[in-house]
């Protein structure tokens, strides 16, 4: 191969290594965003998550409350038994939390 040759192929390798270092950039920030939106997808899901979670909470107060009938006793009672529910309630959200 003479010089002129080799001259041309080194500048078509050129080229090619810089269209190659351009896309690997390209998907190294598409990699990122990819992952950024990965990230924030996860944390949404475990927002959700935790909102079905107190929403369940939310039905079996409602159950527990329609099985006290406050013909039965005084509107007292069954304020005390709600707050007694209640605070069992937060002590296991609490204790979840950690």
């Amino acid at each position: 191969m003479d010089q002129e040759s080799l001259k041309t192929s080194l500048n078509g390798l050129e080229r090619k290594i810089l269209v190659l270092l351009n896309e690997h950039k390209s998907l190294k920030e598409e990699i990122r965003g990819l992952k950024l939106e990965s990230h924030d997808l996860k944390d949404g899901l475990k927002a959700r998550d935790e909102q079905l979670h107190n929403f369940k909470n939310q039905i079996k107060i409602t159950k527990i409350v329609d099985q006290i009938n406050p013909e039965d006793g005084s509107a007292t009672e069954l304020k005390r038994k709600v707050e007694e529910y209640i605070r069992e309630i937060d002590k296991c959200i609490a204790h979840l939390s950690r």
